[in-house]
């Protein structure tokens, strides 16, 4: 392939990336937008195999075929509600294979740079292992709290920021020692970085409570895209360079719009925080007050009964994978003539979007799924709210009580409404580690017992 032709393949791709994010920020364009994104990408492939750069297409096929064949097998067994450990997953696929690729470019015989030329790839090559090498273990420590193999609870080491701030100063003394080593003295200070950011990278997500987890997703999205980046300049890729910058700079966004959507600071959530208590709860409010239970036949009657209903749905509903069940009552109280829609928090659930993505799966239709700011105004004017395992997102303190660690994140205001119906197990306070008032509210009813059970009697009897 020339080099024409390769560059306008590269920029066609490109192209193709860009038009997939912006389909990608809206449910009704996300399906082209992925589409977008399969052709970019298959083009991109081929123009790379095709480069002069590649010549051994023995081994290439080789590892191919085992990437498709893990590939294929992870998509056909992951669940809808396993998406957030499984992205987190493969951004410590990307982090890893940056590590790998510095390690070959730093390597490499044939590669012979003097001067500024020299300096500037070493630079790009260690930014790019320390970059990838945070990633790789950060998403890690991400996928073991997100699938529940690590407790969602923060590990709040005494000095931990005094710890992290040491080991960033010695990244930054490695680096110096790093670029002005001669021949191979570099290997020493370049494989003790690497093993620095790799406990950097778990110290820092280990850190991070549950309730921030949208966040570190979103965070560990972007590294990854620097990641690539950097990557792209080691290799010579200008492909490879836009795609990181893309993915990169996008999920910086994401993060700032999550942290946003809680009130919190970047640097706050990556210090840690929320979820540093878990908070059994009990049935008592301080001013003493108690939390009012109601069966699934009570609830089914008052949604039946509503002329306007709006469904908040949390992460109880995407472990108990009741997503469908909630579609059919769905269909049957607007068959009925119940004006149904559902509100959707920015940070509900374990990633951007996570409610979005289980509501499409179920075919709730795009329509009457808003997000918070389209919604929030209307709960005041709806006869019944249903909370399907949502807590931190639907909290009043977050408006009443100053001290409260959730003080000033942007809530759905689902107390406004007539009725109220939460789905819980337990009254077990949410990530965050408060207790919820919205509970004893003269106009909330608790129906606890596991989401997927409640549904499926509330369904039965509508």
């Amino acid at each position: 392939m020339t080099e024409g032709l390769l560059t306008s393949a590269y920029i066609v791709s490109g192209v193709l990336f860009i038009l997939a994010l912006g389909g990608l920020s809206n449910q009704e364009t996300a399906g082209r937008g992925n589409i977008y994104g399969i052709v970019g990408m298959i083009i991109a492939l081929v123009a790379t195999i095709g480069g002069a750069q590649v010549t051994n297409y023995t081994t290439l096929a080789g590892c191919m075929v085992v990437g498709a064949i893990v590939g294929i097998y992870l998509a056909s067994r992951v669940q809808m509600t396993q998406m957030p450990e499984l992205v987190a997953m493969l951004h410590s696929f990307v982090g890893l294979a940056a590590v790998l690729v510095g390690y070959a470019s730093y390597l490499d015989p044939g590669t012979h740079l003097q001067g500024v030329e020299r300096v500037i790839h070493e630079v790009e090559i260690y930014l790019g292992i320390l970059i990838g090498a945070v990633t790789f273990t950060g998403s890690v420590a991400a996928f073991g709290k997100l699938s529940g193999r690590i407790s969602s609870k923060p590990l709040l080491l005494p000095g931990r920021h005094w710890i992290n701030l040491g080991l960033g100063l010695a990244c930054v003394w490695l680096g110096y020692l790093f670029v002005g080593a001669e021949g191979e003295s570099g290997q020493l200070p370049l494989i003790i970085m690497t093993l620095v950011s790799l406990l950097f990278g778990v110290l820092m997500v280990m850190a991070i409570g549950g309730a921030d987890m949208p966040v570190v997703i979103s965070m560990l999205n972007s590294y990854s895209g620097w990641a690539a980046a950097a990557t792209g300049f080691m290799l010579q890729n200008d492909l490879l360079i836009v795609t990181g910058a893309l993915v990169g700079s996008s999920g910086a966004i994401l993060s700032y719009i999550m942290c946003r959507a809680m009130n919190r600071k970047f640097l706050a959530v990556i210090a840690g925080g929320f979820g540093t208590t878990a908070g059994s709860g009990s049935g008592v409010v301080d001013d003493g007050r108690e939390a009012v239970p109601i069966s699934a036949q009570d609830t089914a009657d008052l949604l039946s009964s509503a002329g306007s209903v709006i469904i908040v749905p949390g992460y109880g509903m995407a472990v108990a994978q009741a997503q469908h069940s909630i579609n059919e009552i769905t269909k049957k109280l607007r068959d009925n003539g119940v004006e149904v829609r559902f509100a959707i928090h920015p940070v509900a659930g374990r990633m951007p979007g996570h409610m979005n993505v289980l509501l499409a799966e179920a075919k709730v239709p795009y329509d009457i799924v808003l997000e918070m700011d389209e919604i929030n105004a209307d709960f005041e004017n709806a006869d019944a709210v249903l909370v399907i395992g949502a807590n931190d997102i639907v909290n009043p303190s977050a408006q009443t009580d100053p001290a409260s660690p959730i003080a000033g994140m942007p809530v759905l205001e689902v107390w406004k409404a007539k009725s109220v119906v939460i789905m819980k197990r337990s009254m077990a306070a949410g990530y965050a580690g408060v207790q919820n008032p919205l509970f004893f509210e003269d106009n909330a009813r608790m129906l606890f017992g596991d989401a997927k059970s409640s549904v499926d009697s509330i369904l039965a009897s509508v």
